[in-house]
């Protein structure tokens, strides 16, 4: 409910600046963008229409922008950036964090993200240059290099002066990063352990040494999973030789979890998750085009099978009539399975150790499922066109495609995965190919062994 009534007010508040931008009163849209946090303003930007969008983001006061930008998806962000010099979009991205600057500088033309690479001081650039030189969905860019690190050998009192001298910490700061002299990690000190810990007490002798360190290669699903385990609120990265590069902080994780929710949800219909929702007609034409080309080469296939018992068909009309209840059957009963090993796979639960149980249990499902359903379908059939033969290899069509179907969408994931293939993007379509296939071949087929 709660969810509910903050989209309607979201709703409102986007139907109030439409209406204001239409009706040409800029001045009331300036009042209302200063009232609202960045956050806000981001979201009012992402749900607004491209021309709206650029409306208001030129009545935005040219302060706002730094700290508007970070909450934006870095599509969005990077439109906005395009078309400014190097030293404009360090201005205004003064309130990002490396990691975060280095995704906008992707998104980016080469030629701009090198401009502004170069026009960086030399620390900053060398951050940022850090984690672009990781691969993407990796722990190394997801890090932030922004840390606090002190010395092993150090009291604690000397810690406490030495974070005073600081004007702030940095965000999720829960502890501090213990390194050697050669920058190489060797604990962590809890804040909570230093406040309570007396001040002559040594570093090494307060820290924690066996705490969860992240190595910069690690997938980054790997990094949420490691996080949702151990209830982290930030974690040491370090390169192959244990030196300390940066840290990741629990709101990154939030962004790989929800970015994993939606590349799930979007590479079943062939988009990226980063889809603009109000993205121009053109691009959206151009991205959905090539799915839509793959998915017509599928259908003309399980066209083709059908074709195969284009004589059969003449003769038994009724064959036309049933013959989706046995594809459609197949691919929901698939996809429920190909959907629930996808999800064990993301959260580490599925894996070769374990693929043969489930492969077994879902053919028991499948089994009994199509067992169930076949005689409702087969008796339907029987009754409606008064053919005991047609509800028997209607029945018998049904129990062989909803086992196979389970079979698929069990072994499809784990094959794909072994393949370097993504899963979610193409293990649907494949899947949905199969069980047309299979539905099609086994109720024709079956029909033209006893009708022929």
């Amino acid at each position: 409910m709660a969810k509910s009534a903050a989209n309607l007010e979201t709703q409102d508040q986007l139907h109030t600046f439409l209406d204001a931008l239409e009706s040409g009163t800029f001045a009331d849209v300036r009042t209302m963008l200063r009232g609202m946090s960045a956050a806000e303003i981001a979201h009012l930007l992402e749900s607004s229409p491209p021309k709206e969008r650029n409306l208001l983001w030129t009545l935005l006061e040219k302060d706002a922008e730094s700290e508007v930008l970070p909450y934006l998806n870095e599509e969005i962000a990077a439109y906005f950036l395009r078309d400014r010099d190097a030293s404009e979009i360090i201005s205004v991205a003064v309130d990002f964090e490396d990691d975060d600057l280095a995704d906008l500088l992707q998104e980016l033309p080469r030629k701009v993200m090198r401009s502004v690479l170069e026009a960086m001081d030399e620390q900053n650039r060398h951050r940022v240059e850090t984690i672009l030189a990781y691969p993407e969905d990796s722990a190394g860019r997801l890090m932030n290099t922004d840390i606090i690190t002190i010395r092993p050998d150090i009291s604690l009192d000397v810690v406490l002066r030495y974070l005073r001298r600081h004007e702030s910490l940095p965000d999720a700061t829960d502890t501090l990063l213990v390194v050697n002299r050669s920058g190489k990690f060797v604990g962590t000190l809890p804040l909570a352990t230093l406040l309570v810990k007396d001040p002559s007490m040594l570093v090494r002798e307060a820290m924690i040494t066996d705490c969860e360190v992240i190595r910069a290669d690690l997938p980054a699903k790997d990094v949420a999973s490691i996080f949702e385990r151990e209830d982290l609120v930030s974690a040491p990265v370090v390169d192959a030789d244990g030196m300390l590069l940066g840290r990741i902080t629990v709101d990154d994780v939030v962004d790989v979890i929800l970015e994993g929710a939606d590349h799930s949800l979007m590479s079943m219909a062939g988009l990226d998750e980063y889809e603009d929702t109000f993205a121009p007609v053109m691009r959206t034409t151009r991205r959905r085009a090539i799915w839509l080309g793959i998915n017509l080469l599928t259908a003309f296939l399980a066209s083709a099978v059908v074709g195969l018992f284009e004589g059969t068909l003449e003769k038994v009309v009724a064959l036309a009539v049933l013959m989706p209840i046995v594809a459609s059957m197949g691919g929901i009963a698939g996809t429920q399975t190909l959907t629930l090993v996808i999800r064990g796979m993301a959260l580490g639960h599925v894996g070769s150790a374990n693929a043969r149980w489930l492969l077994t249990r879902e053919v028991a499902v499948g089994f009994l499922n199509g067992l169930m359903w076949a005689v409702v379908v087969g008796a339907v059939a029987w009754l409606w066109f008064s053919d005991l033969t047609l509800g028997l290899v209607l029945g018998a069509a049904m129990i062989i495609n909803l086992v196979l179907a389970a079979v698929a969408g069990a072994a499809l994931p784990l094959i794909l995965r072994r393949l370097g293939i993504d899963p979610a993007l193409s293990g649907g379509v494949i899947l949905t190919t199969f069980t047309d296939c299979v539905g099609f071949f086994a109720f024709l087929g079956l029909a033209t062994v006893m009708y022929l």
